[in-house]
């Protein structure tokens, strides 16, 4: 039985061993499925982060792609800004011609004006010497016939003598 003691305690000894690994070993299984369960919600964490700049990176490139059809289309009016400034220099141009052109006609009018006038005071003054003349003349006719008579008298009283 000493044997069979010793056996005994010697499996006892085994078994205790035993027990206090399997116990390391339950919190050893404890302490790896407590840290694979925090990195599990690492990962999933990290897959939200993932998917939240995944999703970011999307918005972005949509921003990008607007920014840059707003900067083609800013482009493209500023094109079209630039030839409309080349229209109204142009165009400005164009009415400083005819601004100077119609400073010159309206200066030629005015002066066609006063010759106007000039000629109208002239055709005035003709028109009264005219006027004048004409009276002259009838009174010349007047006096013509006058002398004319007279002078027909005078012969036909130099013919009765």
């Amino acid at each position: 039985m000493d044997k069979f003691k010793e056996k005994m305690a010697l499996v006892r000894g085994e078994l205790d061993l035993k027990l206090s690994k399997a116990e390391i070993a339950e919190m050893e299984v404890k302490r790896l499925t407590d840290e694979n369960d925090a990195r599990d919600q690492e990962i999933a964490s990290l897959r939200a982060k993932v998917q939240y700049t995944e999703d970011k990176i999307l918005e972005c490139e949509t921003r990008i792609e607007d920014a840059k059809s707003g900067l083609d289309a800013g482009e493209s009016a500023k094109v079209a800004g630039e030839g409309l400034s080349r229209k109204v220099t142009l165009l400005e141009a164009e009415l400083e011609v005819a601004e100077r052109n119609l400073g010159e006609a309206t200066e030629r009018l005015r002066q066609m004006d006063i010759k106007a006038e000039q000629f109208e005071r002239k055709a005035q003054q003709l028109e009264g010497e005219n006027t004048e003349s004409e009276s002259q003349v009838d009174e010349l006719v007047i006096k013509y016939n006058t002398a004319k008579a007279e002078l027909d008298e005078t012969y036909k009283g130099i013919q009765d003598l």
